[in-house]
């Protein structure tokens, strides 16, 4: 059996966790299933209705190509069909296991290539993990997190004036980290006022950029941490960063997976512990009140530190990656795009840093939100993590969305942090 890690670059360079979908195409295409909920049991034949747009009106006898299978494993059905009363109704036997079942339509009109792309969901709800829990792992876990811990924890903070206003102060913070040398940078947005506040820990999406800090929440009376995890100022200059993208740190969650212990990710992992060390230091926090939030690598981040951290009551969490990483040596989708061929030592060592083995791990209340269509962070990873996780959680699903997300969610999301940190 081929044995296939996914982890892509190309997330990288496309809109990561904060994403917003603002593009709008000149055509359309509208796929529309005949569910309206989007949901179907195994063995369910699906029907789809393609339609073209362009200012509002339907185009009519257009050719479009399609195909219809399995998220990111290959077509059960391709082929084209005319739109000649501008739709055409696609008919597919649908799935015979629990998972997501991709249509993809393309058109070209007047040189120009259109491309949309839905999945429908098979019991979704049933989806189960692929990859192993090792037996160490906690102990593992525990043991690394001693290690940073032997190295004292010390920080400077640097009052940022221009960013900061009569609602909240900004600070640059550096930490040490574990190693002498090793740091930890991050912007910490404290509300401008007396008291003793709940806070946030903000965890990044992938890619390599600077980071400004969490000032909407701050302002709402939550002191927030934003981390950066490469262990580099977030005051660089713009080209920096891009220069370390394309250079340094392109690829950097490849570095050094075949060990469990100096894979990259190890030191990103624990820095997300490091960086509540310092929270819980502060004498602004009110020492019972912590959330972790993020989206993609930052959603993976927000589990990871959710099971790893007993100080951690809440958690917000956006189409996380890193889950269920095996799941294409067993013919499904895995986290993130792309693909690698894995080592038996590579398999051994990603099981301890696969999200769905942190999932088992989290008893605290979650806000979820995803859609079904997501081609960085395929849904049939990430659900496989979240019917792993027996705490209280709340879903706010939007079918529709990709990697991508409304400014909705982003409102619903605080609000959410808001009711569960000050128990309004």
């Amino acid at each position: 059996m081929r044995k296939i890690f996914i982890l892509s670059v190309l997330f990288l360079f496309a809109i990561h966790a904060q994403a917003i979908k603002e593009k709008k195409d000149l055509v359309t295409i509208q796929i529309t299933p005949d569910h309206y909920d989007w949901n179907y049991k195994v063995g369910e034949p699906a029907h789809f209705t393609i339609s073209l747009f362009q200012d509002q009106q339907k185009l009519k006898n257009i050719k479009i190509g399609y195909e219809i299978g399995p998220e990111k494993m290959p077509p059960i059905q391709k082929d084209s069909v005319w739109l000649k009363d501008g739709s055409a109704v696609i008919k597919t036997p649908g799935m015979q296991h629990p998972g997501f079942l991709s249509c993809e339509v393309r058109v070209i009109i007047d040189g120009v290539l259109y491309r949309n792309l839905i999945n429908i969901a098979y019991d979704c709800e049933k989806i189960q993990p692929t990859t192993l829990l090792p037996k160490d792992f906690r102990s593992f876990w525990e043991e690394q997190i001693s290690r940073m811990r032997e190295y004292p924890m010390k920080s400077e903070m640097t009052f940022i004036p221009d960013e900061s206003d009569a609602d909240v102060k900004v600070y640059r913070v550096k930490i040490s980290h574990y190693a002498r040398g090793n740091y930890l940078y991050g912007i910490l947005c404290i509300p401008n006022r007396e008291g003793r506040f709940p806070a946030v820990l903000r965890l990044p999406g992938a890619g390599v950029a600077k980071h400004t800090g969490d000032k909407e929440l701050a302002r709402r009376g939550v002191i927030t941490f934003q981390i950066g995890i490469h262990g580099i100022p977030l005051d660089l200059k713009p080209e920096t960063y891009i220069g370390l993208q394309s250079g340094a740190l392109k690829d950097y969650m490849y570095y050094r997976m075949n060990d469990r212990e100096k894979y990259y990710y190890n030191r990103v992992f624990l820095g997300c512990i490091r960086a509540n060390d310092f929270i819980t230091s502060l004498p602004q926090y009110d020492g019972k009140n912590l959330a972790a939030y993020g989206g993609s690598q930052g959603g993976a981040l927000t589990l990871v530190t959710a099971a790893l951290d007993p100080r951690v009551k809440f958690l917000a969490a956006f189409y996380p990656a890193l889950c269920d990483i095996g799941g294409y040596a067993h013919n499904r989708a895995g986290g993130w795009f792309g693909a690698k061929e894995l080592t038996p030592e590579e398999i051994q060592a990603l099981a301890y840093y696969d999200v769905v083995n942190f999932a088992r791990y989290i008893h605290i209340p979650g806000f979820y939100s995803w859609g079904y269509s997501d081609e960085t962070c395929p849904p049939t990873s990430f659900y496989s993590a979240y019917n792993t996780i027996k705490a209280p959680k709340e879903l706010y699903l939007l079918k529709e969305t990709g990697h991508w997300r409304y400014l909705e969610q982003n409102a619903k999301v605080n609000q959410w942090l808001i009711n569960e940190l000050t128990g309004k």
